[in-house]
Order: structure tokens, then sequence, then C-alpha cells
């Protein structure tokens, strides 16, 4: 007669059953990187848009059965919006390009690591599938800050993989804050020289009015 499991050992097969799921996806995406690759650059094209407005370079698309269904980049600054990322406006054209909010079927590809508002957002679209460029440290959660999108308190959970075309979406941020840092350092140094004049003017002003 065989030994009843306790619940103890039940999780502990159950957690192992999800790992070796999660490897072998992992090992048949690795696969069809290339093909990955092809989506994620659409992506990629995605955040230039973003970068294009002075908007920091993310870029999102949404893809089913081999079709881009929802496209995104983020328009934060210029919606003045906190909700204008790349991932929910994709899902949003993903949403109504299939007429449900389910996007069970499809997969989505982002250059940046999802916030938890925007991995919030994947999970209640029920997307299975997500492809990340390049993590992010200080507020991913996706596995860098927390791990939102393969939780499994959640009754739903997504496969993700980590690192497709990371060196060139991770050059895509690098870039776009170093030239930040120099426009922000030029325009300090023009507003102290603009502050200095005035003061020179002031300075004279008051000379001649003395004189």
């Amino acid at each position: 007669m065989s030994r009843i499991r306790t619940e103890e050992e039940k999780q502990v097969a159950r957690r192992m059953t999800r790992e070796k799921q999660k490897e072998d996806w992992l090992q048949q995406q690795e696969e069809k990187r290339s093909g990955h690759e092809r989506y994620m650059k659409e992506a990629v094209k995605q955040a230039k848009k973003a970068a294009a407005l002075g908007e920091v370079p993310i870029g999102c698309v949404i893809v089913q059965e081999g079709k881009i269904i929802g496209r995104g980049y983020n328009r934060r600054n210029t919606d003045k919006s906190t909700l204008a990322h790349a991932e929910i406006a994709a899902i949003r054209r993903a949403s109504r390009a299939v007429g449900d909010w389910r996007l069970e079927d499809c997969a989505l590809y982002v250059t940046l690591e999802p916030c938890q508002m925007c991995a919030g957002a994947i999970i209640q679209a029920r997307i299975p599938e997500v492809f990340i460029g390049c993590m992010n440290p200080k507020a991913g959660c996706a596995g860098s800050v927390y791990n939102l999108l393969e939780e499994p308190a959640f009754n739903h959970q997504a496969h993700v993989f980590r690192g497709l075309l990371e060196e060139e979406c991770s050059q895509l941020m690098k870039g776009f804050f170093k030239d930040l840092r120099l426009r922000t350092g030029r325009e300090s140094q023009e507003m102290a020289k603009t502050e200095r004049r005035r003061e020179t003017a002031k300075t004279e002003g008051r000379q001649e009015t003395e004189s």
C-alpha cells in the first residue's frame, strides 16, 4: 500500500513540475531564437519612436499566430499620463484587434523588463509568453525587484524569456540617458551663463545710477 503524501510533499512535487516545464519551454524558445529576435526588432523600432519624442526608449509588440496585432511605445511625458507605457498601449491595441480582453494565445515582446503596473496588466490579459530585451534593476517586476509574471500565488503565470537582443536594447537605454545627461549639462551651463549676465547687468546698472 502506497503512502499518502503530505501537503508539503505535494507542494514540492508541484514546484518541481513547474521548474521542469519552465526549463523545457526555455529550451524550446532558445531553439527558435532567430524568429523571436525578428519580433523584438519590431519592438526596438517602437522604442526608437519613443526616443524621437524625448521619451525613455521602451517599445512593445504583441504577436498572435505569427502576426503582430498590437504595438506600443512609451509616451508617458508626451501624454502626461502614468498609464502611457508601451505594454499598456500594445495590450489595448491587441485587445481591440481580437475583440476580447483575454490574449491567451499571444506572445508579448518588450525591450525593457515591465514595471509592476505593466506586469499586472500582462497577467490580467492572460498573456502566456513574455520576451524581454534587457532587465530593469530599479523597477522591474519580472525578476529584478519582484517577479509578478511568475508568481505562483496567482491563478495565471506567464513563461518569461529574458535577454532577447539584450545588448541592442540595453544600448538604447544607455544612449538615451547619456544624451539626456549631456543635454541637462548644457542646459545647466546656459542657465548659469544667463544668470551671470543678469547679475553683471544689474551691477552695471547700479554703478551707472550711483555715478
